[in-house]
Order: structure tokens, then C-alpha cells, then sequence
């Protein structure tokens, strides 16, 4: 993948909504934690507008966002929250001058959208991290991560690591990281944002599903072709799973296993990355990493 320049300070940096809408009280602490690191933050005008849940129009949506993929002055999209709503506008974007001139696409959760679309058709590395409305004014490892990945003040791009678990599967991958939010995955399969996995490093992470529809989502990637041929499988958050009055019998985490049981690729669990609060550590997708999986001792995902 083409390398994206390291944020400095005095960098314009703008804040979209792609999804759901967002209020000037909630972007507050997170426009005044990045002005903190020395940037321009940009609030784009009608960035508060409000479409039911939607953060206006499918129309108005794809607009602003468009004028900030295009404004060459803008180093960095922060997508202020997830939800739901950035697949109804993905399409309608063009992203022929992101492209000449790219520059940092930063979110989680419903924003797959745009790091998948992104990786498949420009070839473009993202920032899979924490976003404003997470954002409250003090810092975190999710915030510093995020920081010191944009700023390049860390001696290495990526250096995570976590405690080991039961189900992981011991060995060591390198890869490019790809992937995100399991629904939104699940949600692109067949169409031309379809994250192509092969050779990859692939995280899931996933918050409030049904263990039946976790079993039915992991199953549909593995017919599509997604589970096979993985460098190795990241598994993040798996938060506030539920269960139906007769229980499913299984675990979020012992549904993933299951459905790569027959492969031989690294599996590790319990990563900190996804809806993780604060813990939601900030993964590059699209730069190559190196992954260390263990059940006995501390995992570490890692890139020079």
C-alpha cells in the first residue's frame, strides 16, 4: 500500500459524519483535545444536521464528505461516530482526488465501510482507531495511541500487545491488517467494497449481537472465501454479545474458532481493538504488520 504523511502541527484536520448524527456539546471535548495537539480542526458547516438518526440527508451526507475527500488543505477525516448510515452514502462518492492526494481516514465500527471500500478500490492505508464521540477531554490509550500513530512520534508504527487466551492459536504471521467491524463485513459481501483478505491479516470486532447471527455472519465469510487463506485472524472486542431464551451453546469467541477450526493460520483473541471504550487501541489497516500468537504468553501485534 502508498504511504499517507505523518500529521504535524498547524495540519488542518477536519470531523464528518457519514453515519449518525452528532451534536456541537458532544464534539466539544474531542475538538478541544485535538486543537490540544496543535491542530486546526475544521467543523465543516452543516456537520450537525439531523436526519432521524442520520446525520442529515443521504444527499447532504455524501456532499460534505465529498468536499473533504477533495480539500487539499485537509490532512486528516475524523469520522465522529458510527451507527449506521455510511453504505448509503459510499457509493455516491468520488474518490479520484483522494487519491492523487490521500490522506487519513480515521473510525471504527460502521466506518468499515470506507476503510474496506478504500483498500479494495485505491489500495490506501486507513486508521482503524477511536473517534470523537468517544473522545471526552482527558487522555487515553485509546487517544495516545491514535496520536502517536498520526504524529509518527513512536519509534515503531504499531507495538500492541495484550494478555494470551485460551482459544488462540499459537504461531507467527505478517501481513497487511484488514477488516473491522464483523457486521459491517458481513454487510459488504458480493459488492465492490468487499475486502479482499487473501494473504491478510483480518480483524473482527463486533458489539450487541446475537450469538446465533455471530455464527450466521462468520459462516457467510468463510463460504465467500474470506476465512481461507489468511496470513492469520485478529479477533478484537466481542462486546455485550446476547442469547436467546435456548441458549445458542456457544460462546462469540468459540464461534469464531469453530469456523476456522479446519485452518492452520495464527487465531488470537481478547485483541484491544474495537468497541473497547477507552482500551480501543489505534490499528493501521493496510500497512503491514507482524502478529505473535500465543496461549501462554503475551500476544503482540507489531510493525517497524
Amino acid at each position: 500500500m502508498r504511504e499517507i504523511e505523518h500529521l504535524k502541527k498547524g495540519d488542518r484536520v477536519a470531523l464528518a459524519a457519514p453515519a449518525r448524527a452528532v451534536s456541537p456539546e458532544e464534539m466539544a471535548p474531542a475538538i478541544a483535545m485535538l486543537e490540544g495537539w496543535g491542530l486546526q480542526v475544521v467543523v465543516p458547516e452543516g456537520l450537525y444536521e439531523r436526519e432521524g438518526q442520520l446525520a442529515g440527508s443521504d444527499s447532504h451526507r455524501a456532499a460534505l464528505m465529498q468536499r473533504l475527500l477533495d480539500d487539499d488543505e485537509v490532512r486528516a477525516i475524523f469520522c465522529c461516530r458510527g451507527g449506521y448510515g455510511t453504505v448509503r452514502i459510499v457509493d455516491r462518492l468520488d474518490f479520484a482526488r483522494f487519491a492523487e492526494r490521500p490522506k487519513w481516514v480515521v473510525g471504527y465500527s460502521d466506518i468499515t465501510v470506507l476503510h474496506s471500500h478504500i483498500h479494495r478500490l485505491l489500495g490506501l492505508p486507513t486508521l482503524h482507531a477511536t473517534m470523537p464521540i468517544n473522545m471526552h477531554g482527558e487522555e487515553t490509550p485509546a487517544t495516545r495511541t491514535m496520536h502517536d500513530f498520526l504524529f509518527g512520534t513512536r519509534r515503531e508504527a504499531v507495538d500492541c500487545e495484550w494478555e494470551p487466551a485460551a482459544l488462540n492459536r499459537e504461531g507467527t504471521a505478517q501481513g497487511a491488517v484488514t477488516g473491522g467491524n464483523l457486521s459491517i463485513l458481513y454487510s459488504l459481501l458480493g459488492s465492490r467494497s468487499q475486502v479482499d483478505t487473501r494473504g491478510k491479516i483480518l480483524l473482527v470486532e463486533d458489539l450487541d449481537e446475537y450469538l446465533y447471527h455471530v455464527d450466521r455472519m462468520m459462516l457467510a465469510l468463510k463460504r465467500a472465501g474470506m476465512l481461507e487463506g489468511l496470513a492469520a485472524l485478529v479477533v478484537g472486542g466481542l462486546s455485550d454479545m446476547h442469547d436467546n431464551t435456548i441458549p445458542f451453546g456457544r460462546t462469540a469467541e468459540q464461534i469464531v474458532r469453530e469456523a476456522v477450526e479446519e485452518y492452520h493460520y495464527p487465531v488470537v483473541f481478547g485483541s484491544p481493538f474495537g468497541h473497547l471504550g477507552d482500551n480501543n487501541l489505534a490499528l493501521p489497516l493496510g500497512i503491514k504488520c507482524t502478529l505473535e500468537a500465543s496461549n501462554s504468553k503475551k500476544c503482540r501485534i507489531f510493525a517497524p
